[in-house]
């Protein structure tokens, strides 16, 4: 009887360990992204195929709703890497911060926002925004900054020619122009899409087909988070690369 026992208990530990060898180790990363968009196709592809799993990561994303809510989020320590434009890396530096924000990769170089009005303007030209109000995100973001570039590119002043509202929050920006503010509004996909649907506005230029290629969106992490997982954020950005290639 106590042979069968012993010979149940060595079975027992036998198929755990059996079990076990077939489990994998995982690093859960706090990923917070500046929103949800289209426009950040590969970083979904890459969550997706399980891309990440593959180098041995979790993520676990949240929406940040804004740039400066990004940052706020992998300074505080609530997010282990940030996803939005790269100002915000240099704003953190410029202030003298001791552990700043260090930026390891880049996932888009287009802006890509869609410049939405009131009514549909087939024969736009950028020179109709002139005397009119652009709900345009807030000040000092990439968004706006290649805004004011795509204007002054044009010939127009930015609080001359045309004035750009940056009082209105990221998260917020469409239901303000559909609430009535502004005459035009800088949107992204899918949100330019479904305010069309809705019959609300009308998508009239592409602001990143006319600024050209500029470092649009990149991954940042805190130094000191970086200096102690120098081989997670290698792993993290071998997935990244590799949904951008699919």
């Amino acid at each position: 009887m106590k042979k069968i026992i012993l010979i149940l208990i060595v079975a027992s530990v036998l198929m755990m360990t059996f079990a076990g060898c077939g489990e994998r180790d995982y690093t859960t990363v706090r990923l917070s992204e500046v929103t949800r968009s289209v426009f950040y196709a590969p970083q979904y592809v890459a969550l997706n195929l399980g891309f990440f799993e593959e180098e041995g990561i979790k993520i676990d994303l949240t929406n940040g709703q804004g740039a400066d809510k990004v940052m706020t989020a992998v300074l505080s320590g609530q997010a282990d890497i940030g996803f939005s434009g790269p100002e915000a890396a240099i704003y953190v530096y410029n202030e003298g911060k001791e552990d700043y924000a260090v930026v390891f990769a880049q996932l888009t170089k287009r802006d890509g926002s869609f410049l939405v009005g009131r009514k549909p303007e087939p024969d736009f030209k950028w020179e109709n925004l002139k005397g009119k109000t652009i709900i345009g995100g807030r000040k000092g973001g990439v968004p706006e900054m290649t805004l004011e570039y795509v204007l002054k590119k044009n010939s127009l002043l930015p609080g001359v020619d045309v004035f750009i509202d940056t009082s209105v929050q990221f998260a917020l920006m469409a239901g303000a122009f559909t609430g009535g503010q502004g005459d035009y509004v800088t949107l992204f996909e899918p949100v330019a899409s479904t305010v069309e649907k809705e019959g609300k506005g009308y998508i009239i230029a592409s602001i990143g087909e006319e600024s050209g290629e500029i470092p649009y969106t990149a991954y940042y992490a805190s130094k000191s988070y970086i200096e102690k997982n120098r081989d997670i954020i290698q792993k993290f950005t071998n997935a990244i690369y590799r949904g951008q290639k699919c």
